[in-house]
């Protein structure tokens, strides 16, 4: 007698893939896998695959929107941003939120730099349709405190790329380099980041 074949719907065959795909383009890039290898780890014929994902560009497109459809950073920001909160505890929260986001899970950030380096169009489209707009907000922040007369005149968007660069530089080092057995504290990190960069913004 026969065993019926069990067949696996295809919303949880898609998770599956994700999966899969997510693990390999973070460890190996957009260049350095295949869609074979990616069907072979889920245990599918890449026709099974491509019914889902018509190509591979498609495919690591819904990976990385798939690790960005919950963050609603912007919003985050937005939030902090018009708290009643003094300045020093408003920019100390955004960079403790940026390094614990990406110190839990950092396969977002490789992929990222992964598609960059390998000059990738889906990296500008990522920059575009997440970041810009991020940057764009912490920006308009700086202009209206520059307006009030907080803060020093200053070009917004150049000083928001400042900021969060600073934060995303300390990762980045912990991450990819030398940096992880020296890991310092993430409030005091964030701290000590926030009053370097408003020691230059405030008027004294």
């Amino acid at each position: 007698m026969s065993r019926r074949r069990h067949t696996v719907p295809s919303s949880e065959r898609r998770t599956q893939i994700l999966q899969a795909a997510t693990e390999l383009f973070a460890r190996k890039g957009f260049n350095g896998t295949t869609t074979r290898e990616i069907a072979e780890r889920v245990g599918v014929e890449e026709t099974i695959l491509f019914r889902l994902f018509p190509t591979k560009r498609d495919l690591y497109w819904a990976v990385i929107d798939a690790k960005t459809e919950h963050l609603s950073e912007q919003e985050r920001l937005q939030t902090q941003l018009s708290s009643e909160q003094d300045e020093r505890k408003i920019f100390t929260a955004i960079a403790e939120n940026i390094l614990e986001r990406n110190t839990n899970d950092s396969t977002l950030t490789r992929l990222l730099l992964f598609s960059g380096l390998e000059e990738h169009e889906l990296s500008q489209r990522f920059f575009q349709t997440y970041i810009a707009s991020y940057y764009e907000v912490l920006a308009g922040y700086i202009r209206r405190r520059v307006r009030q007369g907080a803060y020093r005149k200053v070009d917004p968007l150049l000083s928001a790329r400042g900021f969060l660069g600073m934060v995303f530089n300390y990762f980045l080092v912990q991450e990819l380099f030398a940096g992880r057995p020296h890991r310092f504290d993430v409030q005091k990190v964030s701290e000590t980041l926030t009053d370097i960069w408003l020691n230059g913004m405030l008027k004294k």
